[in-house]
């Protein structure tokens, strides 16, 4: 049998084509009687709505796509709900992309997202991306660039103030009396990691006493993290850091993971805070200390972003969230 098409739900259902159209796009002008047995009728058919041809002809669609570099950071994972939901809201389908930190893999999302003629697209990219978005909008299809600000004023951004996160990071570890800061990220060539060691730099330049040590973790990851715990571990325990700033929790979760099985007191002999409060962070066996950003209303925040633009509302096109400290175990000051 081929594909059931609307006449053939219509013949079964003993309605006019145009009915069962209604039914489908302005169900409010079908009467109840009628829906029902359309909707028996789809139901015995199989009859499945073909969206894309639809859109075509309205010359729009219903989706959105958000391309993110990481899918499996819950950072990026917790956006993403975020961004379902309100998209889910607003009537909108989600299409959700990983680009793995790729640019090959993000200019191809690009290229085929716009073939599909999404609404818009929300984009936490990697690296520079402006100059192709610039290009994707020229050609009529609107974006918003997620967790970095627009240097465009025409290219709409949303980020977090993560030089205002790193400064509350590294002043929490000062607070504790900690003199020897190191800070664990990389690669520095990305926006939100320079934004934050210039934060946490101001905080210790603030205070002549204290050290800050930058060590390269060009892996942001659980493994990266235990990398860089192996590495401190192998050091002489008077040339270690007594507190430590990860540029993410996934970061500072391996560190603290290797610390503690060498022995290494947290937060008594290090005291350790990571970055975006993920999950996995609060319900470690040490409760890991982080800088919270609001992922739910930052996915949100996004979308109705999007929509604005779309709709060519004109308003404010660069918004930019406030980061949160929240203190836990893994920082807590020491006994007397």
């Amino acid at each position: 049998m081929g594909r059931v098409t609307i006449r053939d739900v219509a013949l079964h259902a003993g309605v006019a084509v145009g009915t069962v159209s209604h039914y489908l796009n302005h169900p409010d002008k079908v009467s109840d009687e009628k829906a029902q047995r359309i909707r028996t009728a789809i139901d015995a058919l199989g009859f499945v709505r073909n969206d894309a041809g639809r859109q075509l002809r309205l010359g729009r669609s219903t989706a959105v796509a958000y391309i993110a570099p990481d899918v499996s950071n819950p950072y990026f994972a917790a956006i993403a709900e975020g961004v379902e939901q309100r998209a889910s809201e607003r009537g909108l389908a989600v299409f959700i992309a990983n680009s793995r930190r790729s640019r090959e893999r993000e200019d191809a999302y690009l290229q085929l997202f716009e073939q599909q003629q999404v609404s818009g697209m929300l984009v936490a990219s990697h690296g520079p991306i402006e100059d192709r978005l610039a290009r994707i909008r020229s050609r009529g299809t609107p974006s918003v660039l997620v967790g970095q600000a627009a240097q465009s004023p025409e290219q709409p951004s949303l980020s977090i103030d993560d030089v205002m996160g790193g400064r509350l990071a590294a002043s929490h570890l000062i607070g504790l009396g900690r003199r020897r800061v190191a800070f664990v990220g990389g690669p520095f060539g990305v926006r939100q990691v320079a934004d934050r060691l210039t934060g946490a730099s101001d905080a210790v330049h603030a205070n002549p006493e204290v050290t800050l040590e930058v060590i390269d973790a060009r892996d942001r990851t659980i493994r990266g993290g235990t990398e860089v715990g192996k590495a401190l571990l192998a050091r002489p325990e008077a040339t270690r850091p007594d507190a430590i700033f990860a540029v993410n929790d996934l970061l500072a979760l391996g560190i603290m993971h290797v610390l503690v099985a060498g022995g290494v007191r947290v937060p008594e002999d290090v005291a350790l805070i990571g970055y975006d409060d993920i999950e996995f962070g609060e319900a470690s066996l040490i409760p890991l200390s982080s800088v919270r950003l609001p992922h739910e209303a930052f996915g949100f925040a996004a979308v109705d972003l999007l929509l604005d633009e779309i709709a060519g509302t004109v308003g404010e096109r660069h918004l930019v969230f406030d980061p949160e400290l929240v203190v836990r175990a893994s920082s807590v000051a020491s006994g007397p």
